[in-house]
């Protein structure tokens, strides 16, 4: 069977992550087209899938000014920038994987939802831990009566705080403004994985949480703007610039600061960077907004109760997961792949014996569910039978909605009546 065509708008991390797939798995997708403004981004695309230069463009407008010519478009540019070229694109015929969150704005996820279905066209939003093979198994072992029925979950998303800072304080997603509140930019994939986990309409939702420590108030005495302009606590701050950029343990985020500028950077050509990027800053003394610490309690139609957290103090990148049931409970650990294996713990209260189980993640980010979900995409393009994951626009608009309501709450110190709440839109 042929590949399938796409193109890809926005060729930043997730744009080239998605692209890559194309070159592991050539019988699956051909990558034919790329619109992106940076023009190293561009060629770097072009030249690793030999795009013909006549389906290169610097904007999303141009491309989608020329007749349709592959059989999807990936949506891989910031969180406000995502509705009218999907728009656009599903006019042409193109179907879409489409990067969380799908909007800003909950209107516009219900409006796209149902443009998608006007337009007949398969729409798959990126929620991409559903395709982890710890979640997948969560789901089966639970969908199993592994515990019973589900009475409450304590779900944490521990988001690591140099990740954090890289991100939400100096990076893309600092400020609600221009990208979206923390618990949408960041956190709609554990209200996702909650609103699939327990299978059933949400009632409820009260949000606590609040920027309690990146701000200029705690920055240390003598602290200039930027970490090399000359910072006396470089040798103490676990956030001066070049200690994570240089010597910190993740590949991701030195390809983040370089992205568009080089590649397979130098320690020299990082400090030249850090000099005068916002990745250079300190993170005392950014524009940032977003909340550092999120709390969510949810209640749902069929009874059961989540508490969710969501942390940037912790010292890994992680997901933590309790389960209570009536026969039992289930524990589960995804890391970043710094620290190991996932597992998951079944205890059972008629036998007080524990089962173990060490879901392995396929090879790519996220624990595989990269490449899960452009599998499932493949797939469902093909008319093939896809898996019980399955992330369609209309779901995740539903998912989208809990994060929407969670931050209402959080700013108005009420509890939300979801149905209320939906009307309302």
């Amino acid at each position: 069977m042929n590949p399938i065509t796409a193109v890809i708008i926005g060729a930043g991390g997730r744009g080239r992550i998605y692209a890559d797939y194309a070159k592991k798995y050539p019988q699956d997708v051909k990558i034919v087209g790329v619109a992106e403004p940076n023009e190293q981004r561009r060629q770097t695309l072009r030249l690793e899938h030999q795009i013909p230069e006549e389906h290169c463009f610097s904007s999303y407008e141009e491309l989608f000014s020329i007749p349709k010519f592959a059989d999807a478009a990936l949506i891989c540019t910031q969180d406000q920038m995502h509705i009218v070229p999907a728009k656009q694109a599903m006019e042409l015929g193109y179907h879409l994987l489409l990067e969380k969150p799908i909007s800003p704005s909950a209107k516009e996820c219900y409006e796209l939802a149902q443009y998608a279905q006007q337009q007949s066209r398969h729409v798959l939003v990126c929620h991409v831990l559903r395709y982890t093979a710890l979640f997948k198994k969560v789901k089966q072992l639970l969908d199993s009566g592994a515990i019973g029925e589900m009475v409450s979950m304590v779900h944490c998303e521990n988001v690591g705080h140099i990740h954090h800072a890289h991100s939400y304080v100096r990076g893309n997603w600092r400020s609600t403004a221009e990208s979206s509140p923390m618990i949408l930019a960041k956190s709609c994939h554990d209200m996702d994985l909650i609103y699939w986990l327990v299978g059933s309409p949400c009632q409820q939702i009260s949000s606590f949480g609040s920027l309690i420590y990146f701000k200029k108030s705690n920055a240390p005495a003598g602290a200039p703007a930027r970490c090399l302009d000359g910072c006396p606590h470089s040798d103490t701050c676990p956030y001066y610039a070049p200690h994570v950029y240089i010597d910190g343990p993740y590949d991701w985020m030195r390809d983040a600061i370089c992205s568009g500028i080089c590649n397979n950077p130098t320690p020299e050509q990082i400090i030249d960077i850090l000099k005068t990027s916002p990745y250079g800053r300190c993170v005392f003394q950014c524009d940032n907004d977003v909340v550092d610490h999120q709390v969510v309690n949810l209640s749902f139609e069929n009874g059961v109760t989540v508490s969710f957290t969501m942390c940037a103090f912790t010292s890994r990148i992680e997901r933590t997961l309790k389960i209570m049931g009536t026969k039992g409970e289930m524990r589960a650990m995804m890391g970043d792949g710094l620290q190991g294996q996932d597992i998951i713990e079944i205890r059972d209260f008629e036998t007080e014996s524990s089962t173990f189980y060490y879901p392995t993640a396929a090879l790519g980010g996220h624990g595989g569910g990269d490449t899960g979900i452009m599998r499932d995409f493949v797939r469902l393009l093909r008319g093939e039978q896809t898996t019980s994951a399955l992330t369609d626009i209309a779901v995740s608009a539903e998912s989208h909605a809990l994060a929407f309501a969670a931050e209402d709450s959080r700013l108005s110190r009420k509890t939300i009546n979801l149905n209320e709440w939906k009307s309302a839109i």
